[in-house]
């Protein structure tokens, strides 16, 4: 079983844009959601995923992730109920871990966030200095939520 530990942070300035490579933009529908789990599908770029994620214990939840072919996902994301989550999603490198940062689009235009993967949910790193207040436990932003309740309708 595959096992995620995400801690989420939202982002206080743009100084994160001079260590940020590239980007790729990224869309993404759940087939379903709920408090125990749910089931996504993501267009990355030139690759594609289906996602099977449990519910959150603490900081820990059981993840299984899939590529499949992206004409697969994009026909895919026209079951989903709601509107597709679009942003763009950056890698940082910052003390020897890798931060991902999304910039939000659409109906959550207005949004970055940042997280960081561990190994533990006990794991030490190193916050970087755009890295503003903590939201891991809070679901009003976890993506799922995000496309029933966008940003912008807060």
């Amino acid at each position: 079983m595959g096992i995620e530990i995400e801690r989420k942070f939202l982002v206080k300035d743009d100084s994160w844009k001079e260590h940020a490579d590239d980007g790729l933009v990224c869309k993404q529908g759940y087939l379903a959601s709920d408090r125990d789990k749910t089931v996504r599908i993501r267009v990355m770029g030139e690759k594609a995923f289906l996602t099977i994620k449990g519910a959150t214990y603490g900081l820990s939840r059981s993840e299984y992730e899939y590529e499949i072919p992206v004409i697969d996902a994009e026909g895919m994301l026209q079951f989903c109920a709601t509107a597709p989550v679009e942003k763009t999603r950056y890698l940082i490198e910052h003390v020897g871990m890798t931060w991902e940062l999304d910039v939000f689009m659409g109906a959550n235009a207005g949004l970055i966030m940042a997280e960081i993967e561990l190994d533990s949910e006990d794991q030490p790193f190193e916050l970087p200095a755009w890295a503003g207040e903590e939201v891991s436990g809070d679901v009003r932003f976890y993506n799922s939520h995000l496309a029933q309740k966008p940003f912008t309708r807060w």
